[in-house]
């Protein structure tokens, strides 16, 4: 007697598109934390549309961080090289304001915290 095995559900609309972008995303570093953006807890969303749109909502460590008028171009120009974007749009916010414990278990643990 065999049993069948429930067919896999199927990804999300976009949740591939998602994973690349999030995997760039870990490859851009904060210049004075070394920490990716993504471990550091600065991505707050990453919203991708069916027509491969992504919107990227994000913060910075502090308003006044040395980086807050490029990051988030850095950040823009990183999502739009993703092959399946259609667009990149970065939205800089200030609420929730960061805090480290946003940041990942293992940007915790990098950081000797």
């Amino acid at each position: 007697m065999s049993v069948a095995m429930p067919e896999p559900m199927p990804a999300a609309p976009g949740a591939d598109l998602e994973q690349k972008v999030i995997a760039v995303l870990k490859k851009i570093y904060d210049p004075e934390i070394p920490v990716n953006i993504h471990d550091l807890g600065l991505i707050y969303s990453v919203n991708v549309a069916g027509d491969g749109a992504v919107q990227v909502t994000m913060t910075l460590t502090a308003p006044a961080c040395p980086v807050a008028g490029t990051l988030p171009g850095e950040v823009e120009r990183a999502v739009n090289s993703v092959d399946g974007v259609s667009e990149a749009k970065v939205e800089l916010v200030w609420d929730p304001p960061w805090n480290p414990g946003m940041m990942s278990k293992m940007a915790r643990v990098m950081l000797g915290m």
